[in-house]
C-alpha cells in the first residue's frame, strides 16, 4: 500500500504521516510539500530515515511535480497542501486560490487520469461560516466569510464536482480548529505559549468571546485515516474535538500554565476584519463510521503546553525572519 501525501511537512500533516508510519506497517507514503514558510523538514526529522518514507520537494499547482511523486503509482492522495492562515488570507488572498483551487484541481485530473482508487481533502469548519446556533452537519449550504474559507470552500465544490461529472474516488473531512505539537507559531495556541515563554504580551482579537471547538492534531489525523480507509466515496465527514471555548477561555488557560497575569500579559488589538463569531460541527456522521476524539481537553493543553517548553530549539528559529515581519506588519498598529 502507497499513499501519498501533500503538504506533509505541515502541521496536521506532519503528524498524520507520523500516525500512519506507526500504525500501518506495510504502508509506504510519498511526501510532496513545497517548503512554503509553514512546510518545516524539522517536523518530520525522526522519519526521515524510514526506508518506508520519501520526500519529493513539489508544489500541487505543477502537474509534472505532481506526476514525479505519483511514480509508478499510488492507491490513495491525501491532500494537506493548503494556505491555511485566516490572517495572512487577508493580506495576500491570491496565494489562497491559487494553492487551495488550482493545486486541488491539478490533484484531481491526476486522480482521474491514473485510475488512483480514494482521495481525501482535508478541508475546514470554516467553509460552512459563522454559526449563530445550533451545529453545522454536512449537507449545510457553504457559507465562507473570509478569502481563506473562500478558497477552501472552493477547494470542496471542485472536489464534489469531479465525483458527479467523473465518478471520482473523492471524500472530504471538515475539522475544526487544531493544536498540539508542530504547530507553526503563527497560530492561536503556539503564539500565546511561545509569546509567554519569553515573557511577552499575547494579542487577543476584540473581546476575545470568538468560540471554536478544539480538537487535539493526533485525534484530527486519526479521523482522517478513519475516514480514508473506511469513508463511502462521495461523501463528507466533519471531525470535531467537541470542545467548544472562547479566545479568552483558551487565554486563560495558557496563562494559568506559563504563570503569568491576565493584567500584564494580555493586549486587546482592533478585531480581524470580517471575523466569525461561532463554529460549530456535528461530528455524528464520523462517529457513527466508528471514529472519536481520544484526547482530553485539559490534558491536551497541559501536554502541548509541555512540548513548546521542551522544543524551543525547534520553534526559535521559525519566530525570526519572515515571520517578525508577519507579525510587526498584522499586530504592531492594531
Amino acid at each position: 500500500m502507497r499513499w501519498l501525501i501533500t503538504g506533509g511537512l505541515g502541521f496536521i500533516g506532519s503528524n498524520f504521516i507520523r500516525l500512519a508510519l506507526r500504525e500501518r506497517p506495510e504502508l509506504q507514503i510519498v511526501n510532496l510539500d513545497a517548503m512554503t514558510y509553514a512546510g518545516n523538514p524539522a517536523n518530520l526529522r525522526d522519519v526521515e530515515a524510514d526506508a518506508r518514507y520519501r520526500f519529493v520537494h513539489g508544489d500541487i499547482c505543477d502537474p509534472a511535480a505532481v506526476a514525479a511523486a505519483i511514480g509508478d503509482g499510488v492507491d490513495a492522495i491525501v491532500n494537506f497542501a493548503a494556505e491555511t492562515h485566516v490572517d495572512r488570507s487577508i493580506l495576500d488572498p491570491e496565494q489562497f486560490l491559487r494553492t487551495d483551487i488550482l493545486g486541488t484541481h491539478v490533484l484531481l485530473e491526476a486522480v482521474r487520469e491514473r485510475g488512483i482508487a480514494r482521495y481525501l481533502q482535508v478541508s475546514t469548519d470554516e467553509v460552512y461560516g459563522d454559526v449563530h446556533a445550533g451545529e453545522s452537519v454536512e449537507s449545510d449550504p457553504l457559507r465562507p466569510r473570509s478569502p481563506y474559507s473562500a478558497s477552501k470552500a472552493g477547494g470542496d465544490l471542485q472536489v464534489l464536482a469531479y465525483r458527479t461529472t467523473y465518478g471520482a474516488p473523492v471524500l472530504i473531512t471538515r475539522g475544526s480548529n487544531t493544536y498540539g505539537p508542530y504547530q507553526y507559531p503563527e497560530k492561536l495556541i503556539p503564539l500565546f505559549a511561545t509569546n509567554l515563554i519569553d515573557d511577552q504580551s499575547v494579542p487577543v482579537y476584540g473581546d476575545g468571546l470568538q468560540i471554536r471547538d478544539w480538537m487535539h492534531v493526533e485525534d484530527h489525523a486519526r479521523g482522517i485515516m478513519h475516514v480514508l480507509e473506511h469513508g463511502e466515496l462521495g461523501e463528507i465527514y466533519n471531525i470535531g474535538g467537541g470542545n467548544p471555548r472562547t479566545n479568552l477561555e483558551i487565554t486563560r488557560l495558557l496563562l494559568d500554565g506559563f504563570a503569568r497575569s491576565f493584567e500584564t500579559h494580555v493586549r486587546h488589538v482592533a478585531d480581524r476584519a470580517g471575523h466569525d463569531r461561532r463554529y460549530a460541527i456535528d461530528t455524528a456522521k464520523a462517529r457513527a463510521l466508528g471514529w472519536s476524539p481520544r484526547v482530553e481537553f485539559e490534558q491536551g493543553i497541559r501536554e502541548t503546553i509541555a512540548w513548546y517548553r521542551e522544543n524551543e530549539a525547534w520553534w526559535r528559529p521559525l519566530k525570526s525572519g519572515e515571520f517578525l515581519e508577519y507579525y510587526k506588519r498584522q499586530y504592531a498598529h492594531r
